[in-house]
């Protein structure tokens, strides 16, 4: 655990010069601490995200040095291996290496709701933020961070007594995370992604498992019953379990879809509220955990109702991107694996009128689960990207693939080969960073590029 009175007149070293690595490095700034941040990329790469950092913080690029090893504490990126050498010397030298999560939460008086999982996280933490800022008005606030794109360390330490640190964990920053208490925390699902950097799916789960791990229990957890993974993983829990299940009532659960309502049960009463407006059974899913988390950290189900009715979803998770010629663009860059493509073919699939844009950068899990949905509705898969003669070869004969190296020149090929009414769905199952520098600037970029061609 970090506390900051254990280090305090030592230096901090923070690797990592990406939003979350430069909001860390001002935040420690800010609370006294000396700051190297080291960068193995050159200045001239880096400079332009520099603007925002605090200018007490020395800045090391172009390599780490050996002042790194002199420091006192170190915080890492999320997406360094454990096995990198400037990690590994840390810890042979025996420095304390923590994560940008735990130094945030270190300044906050916020009570943390954290939100994991597999899919869905993005959707579910942005939901959950409205319900709590629903529940706490007008005396407390809920601030929205982490993974689901503003860094904890920029958000966190703002959060006052009685206010709610939503916030959106990766299997990466649990991972590099010695302690967390939630006071409520989810798990929504697991299915692999990742295993390039975890090593192993066993791996993969005990960092999700750390989402729990530490909790007591007068907190609470939720979990997904459909998933096995999840149930096995709830046995473990020290904290209060509630269950939600989108496919049967009966047992031990919290919350379940029932006709075109979902039904929470809390407080001895149970409460049926309208789902949001949102496509797909996953969504239920979403809105059942949020709702759950919400009511455990003291929402009611008015609170519920009310946002429920009026929520649009998420930017780049299965949103409307606009219609050229009689063709449906939508926009489901979020979908940076395999199993989150298979929820938006399972959401808009009905009809056998979808055209997919399938690649990017591969993570080593197979294609080969989309062969069944593609022959069912899915016209042709036009792919892109470092992975693409991958996904040629895996899922050969599932139906026409098309080579299109770009984007750009998938949307092009599915205006020439699409119908009036079909769908062009961009879900590349893939991440992003062979040609975009994140699924938000991919997804951006698709977007104006449809504006383009309408």
């Amino acid at each position: 655990m970090f506390k900051p009175s254990d280090f305090q007149g030592k230096r901090a070293l923070v690797i990592g010069a990406g939003k979350s690595g430069i909001a860390c490095a001002s935040l420690l700034a800010a609370r006294g601490f000396d700051v190297l941040l080291t960068e193995k990329k050159p200045l001239k790469e880096i400079k332009p995200g520099l603007k925002g950092l605090a200018r007490r913080v020395t800045v090391e690029a172009g390599g780490h040095g050996g002042d790194a090893l002199k420091c006192g504490f170190a915080v890492k990126s999320p997406g360094l291996s454990h096995a990198n050498p400037l990690i590994a010397s840390l810890k042979k030298a025996r420095v304390p290496v923590f994560s940008e999560i735990e130094i945030a939460l270190a300044f906050s008086a916020g009570r943390l709701l954290a939100v994991t999982g597999t899919n869905g996280k993005t959707t579910t933490t942005v939901l959950l933020g409205e319900l709590m800022k629903a529940a706490l008005k007008p005396r407390g606030r809920a601030l929205v961070c982490g993974n689901v794109g503003t860094p904890a360390a920029a958000v966190a330490a703002k959060a006052r007594k009685g206010d709610a640190v939503v916030m959106e964990v990766s299997s990466y920053q649990l991972e590099d995370s010695s302690w967390l208490e939630p006071a409520a925390a989810c798990v929504l699902n697991i299915t692999p992604d990742h295993l390039d950097h975890h090593g192993s799916m066993a791996a993969y789960i005990a960092a999700k498992a750390k989402v729990f791990k530490f909790q007591s229990g007068s907190d609470a957890c939720v979990f997904n019953y459909e998933d096995a993974a999840c149930r096995k993983l709830a046995k473990r829990c020290p904290s209060k379990v509630l269950f939600f299940s989108s496919r049967r009532r009966r047992g031990a659960l919290a919350a379940w879809a029932e006709g075109s309502e979902l039904v929470f049960r809390h407080g001895g009463r149970v409460a049926r509220v309208k789902p949001p407006a949102l496509p797909g059974a996953h969504n239920l899913e979403n809105a059942m955990c949020a709702g759950l988390m919400a009511l455990a950290a003291g929402a009611n189900p008015g609170h519920l109702k009310k946002v429920f009715r009026v929520f649009k979803g998420v930017e780049h998770r299965i949103e409307p991107a606009g219609t050229v010629n009689g063709v449906r663009f939508v926009n489901d860059s979020k979908a940076t694996n395999v199993d989150s493509t298979l929820v938006a073919l399972k959401a808009l699939g009905a009809g056998r009128r979808l055209w997919l844009i399938l690649g990017g950068l591969g993570k080593g899990t197979p294609y080969a689960p989309l062969a069944p949905l593609l022959r069912k509705s899915v016209k042709g898969v036009l792919t892109i990207g470092a992975d693409a003669p991958r996904i040629e070869r895996e899922l050969a004969g599932a139906c026409p693939l098309i080579s299109a190296g770009t984007m750009q020149n998938a949307c092009r090929n599915i205006l020439k080969l699409a119908a009036k009414g079909d769908t062009a769905l961009f879900s590349p199952a893939c991440a992003s960073f062979d040609q975009f520098k994140d699924f938000e600037d991919r997804g951006r970029k698709f977007k104006a590029f449809v504006g383009k061609l309408s």
